[in-house]
């Protein structure tokens, strides 16, 4: 029923209004003018082809291309919808998965008039709906009901001449006819509109619903305009002593970003403010030097190893420092995004006094649950990763990781954001 609603109100609008860069949208159609709803398993070979439909989309200047999927392997180029011309070498309109990563593609007899991908990637084997919705104004890439990426380009279905070729699973030229770019996973639906969905509806369409808050770290890692990120914490973030010489979890994840995700990201900067002994009582009352003087766009904290050790800091007390941080992040100027990482689990054998570190990680799973906030959770992973036991040889000193910990921490937090790339030396790299 809540689908109908909206389209139902969808539908009344369109009846009210017009556009200045395509149809009156009196003339539009509520629902898709091309909608493929049967699920499949592609394997690599095969695909479904919708050429009979093409009609329908061939002229559009305006709209929504949408497709639910998964995969299950990481392929150079994987289509959802090739909308093509087969009498040429490179002329098509393309939704696909690159590498893991989504992209758009609008070519005209070898004339590339769009050619991007997100930085994001969705090659985790789980169901993504992605939706391309193009106006007037640009292009806007949305990833399970968020946007992610806006481009200032229009160009769409009408910029191809002689379309004449639809496929699910392929694209088809006149140097392929047989088919390229073939997809290997399921994909449930395939659908175009001569419309843009508003985002309403397609959280609606979406067989997930992105945290706010993910959506926008993933419009942060997608976009071109530089941004701060202060990754906050006690020792462990700070990657004192332990660490060995090498590089702490802050250290990698700045060697991803700033580095392995090319220029412009190279102008983002990450700002270690990590300080051994930190609690959530210091950073609450350290919080304008060790995060608002460098003007973030992103606060990452992870708190909790001292907190639990030091009287005075509860779990009461702890879970209403973690809300007010979280509120003072949301408070900063710029619509700052915060991030949550509960601490690894310690050898307690080692460190009894941190026997209630686990209490404290699930205090901040619920803050976390409550403030819609995302969370990456280090003291469930480690253990999961490794039997069900605390992998102990991470640990320099029982408490502290040593720099395989470092590595392990920064690969779960870079995998949770979606910039995980097997082969990037950082996601790749194995300390000996």
């Amino acid at each position: 029923m809540r689908r109908r609603a909206v389209l139902a109100a969808a539908g009344s609008l369109a009846a009210a209004m017009t556009v200045s860069t395509g149809r009156a949208l009196a003339a539009q159609t509520v629902g898709p003018v091309l909608d493929h709803r049967v699920e499949r398993t592609y394997d690599g070979t095969s695909y479904t082809d919708l050429s009979a439909q093409v009609s329908a989309v061939r002229g559009l200047s305006t709209g929504t291309v949408l497709a639910t999927c998964r995969t299950t392997s990481r392929n150079p180029a994987m289509t959802l919808l090739g909308v093509s011309n087969p009498l040429e070498p490179s002329s098509e309109v393309f939704l696909g998965l690159a590498g893991g990563a989504l992209q758009f593609v609008v070519r005209e007899r070898g004339a590339v008039l769009v050619n991007r991908l997100t930085r994001t990637m969705y090659d985790d084997g789980a169901w993504h709906t992605f939706a391309v919705t193009v106006s007037g104004q640009g292009t806007t890439f949305h990833a399970d009901g968020r946007p992610v990426l806006t481009l200032a380009n229009t160009r769409f279905f009408s910029a191809v001449s002689g379309l004449a070729s639809a496929n699910v699973g392929r694209n088809v030229d006149s140097t392929h006819p047989g088919g390229e770019w073939f997809y290997t996973g399921g994909i449930r639906r395939v659908a175009v509109y001569d419309r843009v969905l508003t985002q309403a509806e397609l959280q609606a369409e979406s067989v997930r619903v992105d945290l706010a808050d993910f959506g926008a770290l993933s419009g942060i890692l997608n976009s071109d305009t530089p941004a701060n990120w202060v990754i906050t914490g006690d020792s462990i973030t700070h990657g004192a002593l332990w660490t060995n010489g090498w590089r702490s979890y802050a250290e990698h994840f700045q060697e991803r970003v700033r580095w392995e995700l090319g220029k412009p990201k190279n102008t983002d900067f990450v700002v270690d403010t990590g300080v051994s002994g930190a609690t959530t009582d210091d950073l609450v009352a350290a919080f304008p030097q060790r995060v608002t003087a460098f003007s973030p766009r992103v606060v990452s904290i992870m708190l909790g190893t001292n907190d639990v050790a030091t009287p005075g800091i509860g779990r009461a007390v702890y879970r209403a420092n973690l809300v007010r941080l979280v509120d003072a992040v949301r408070a900063l100027p710029g619509g700052v995004v915060p991030v949550l990482q509960t601490p690894n689990p310690v050898d307690l054998a080692r460190w009894s006094n941190r026997t209630a570190l686990g209490d404290y990680a699930e205090t901040m799973r619920e803050v976390a649950r409550e403030q819609g906030v995302v969370l990456v959770d280090h003291h469930a992973h480690w253990p999961a990763a490794h039997g069900g036991s605390v992998p102990t040889r991470l640990l320099g000193d029982g408490l502290h990781p040593d720099q395989r910990g470092h590595l392990f921490l920064a690969h779960k937090m870079i995998r949770d954001l979606r910039v995980f790339d097997p082969g990037s030396r950082v996601c790749s790299l194995i300390i000996p």
